[in-house]
């Protein structure tokens, strides 16, 4: 008699298996920069679409000279609080056993399966994450974005492409809060141009093993899924994303059923249906909901900057990006 996935399937192991599995994954999670926010756990469960976080804005104002004076005192300042708001994303999808077969016959068929799922999921949220910064940088672009990118990318010079002199100035945005910056999150084309440049320094373990790449020792994360724009006139674009850790927050939802498995007996079919319910937020840049069709955000409502809206001050927005041609 077949496996079925029913079989090998037990939901209470493989979920957990398949949250940890995919963080495990994730170089955008081990490197810092996405990082759980405790105060979105407690809410994640509760049929939140949207989060509130409030925060304190920093002390302004100019000091006072004291004096020795009858009647003379101190001019209290309040102290105010602003909001940031991050959304849930719902997403699901669903394999049949066509797609899964060739992991049945392994020693540990459950095992295979979740890895292929994690390593899925990664992938996923990694694009709904990039899809994230699209609309969130569309609203500091002025402040937080280092452009010196040509239109007619095929003419362009070493000026035009990443260099160090460029990630120093990309990094310089956020002037002395600048050493926040832990790691980048580039495409293969600009990460190898760093390469033939001898800038990319091996990071190794006390073994010698090589466990990531990074320049003025900030990891990089080589990733293709980045932003890639054509010219207008020839060429290509390309965006690198700088990052502080923490700058992502983090939370993992409970969907009522993460897993299901399914029989369609009519055409011969096993059916793995996956769901998944989780926070990826800029922090200090909050959704708004402005342009959102249905319950909570596609990838393409991520991207639009309406949606979008700077809530921390600049230099407490710890990402910055340049953008070139290579």
């Amino acid at each position: 008699m077949p496996t079925r996935i029913a079989d090998v399937i037990v939901p209470e192991v493989f979920n957990p298996y398949v949250i940890n599995r995919t963080m495990e994954l994730s170089a955008l999670y081990q490197s810092g920069i996405v990082q759980p926010v405790a105060e979105l756990q407690g809410a994640l469960n509760k049929g939140n679409r949207y989060f509130n976080m409030p925060f304190w804005n920093d002390l302004t104002g100019e000091d006072e000279s004291l004096e020795d004076t009858e009647g003379w005192a101190l001019t209290p300042d309040k102290i105010t609080a602003g909001q940031d708001m991050a959304t849930q994303l719902f997403r699901g999808k669903a394999w049949s056993a066509t797609d899964l077969a060739k992991t049945l016959s392994g020693d540990d068929p459950m095992a295979a399966i979740g890895n292929l799922v994690a390593g899925y999921w990664n992938r996923r949220m990694q694009s709904a994450l990039i899809s994230t910064l699209k609309g969130a940088f569309a609203t500091i672009t002025g402040t937080h974005v280092n452009d010196i990118a040509i239109e007619d990318g095929l003419n362009a010079t070493d000026t035009n492409k990443i260099s160090g002199a460029a990630i120093v100035d990309t990094m310089s945005k956020l002037g002395d809060a600048h050493e926040v910056l832990s790691g980048m999150v580039m495409h293969s084309v600009p990460y190898f141009n760093l390469v033939k440049q001898g800038l990319v320094e091996d990071v190794r373990d006390e073994t010698g093993r090589v466990i990531y790449k990074a320049y003025l020792g900030k990891r990089i994360i080589v990733d293709d899924g980045v932003p890639v724009t054509d010219g207008t006139t020839s060429g290509k674009k390309y965006t690198t994303y700088l990052f502080g850790n923490g700058a992502i927050g983090y939370g993992e939802g409970s969907p009522e059923y993460p897993t299901e498995v399914d029989r369609d007996k009519l055409a011969g079919e096993d059916i793995l249906i996956n769901r998944k319910h989780f926070v990826l937020h800029p922090r200090g840049i909050k959704f708004t909901n402005n342009t959102v069709a249905k319950t909570a955000p596609t990838n393409a409502e991520l991207e639009i900057a309406a949606n979008w809206e700077k809530v921390y001050s600049d230099k407490h927005i710890r990402m910055v990006a340049m953008v070139t041609n290579g």
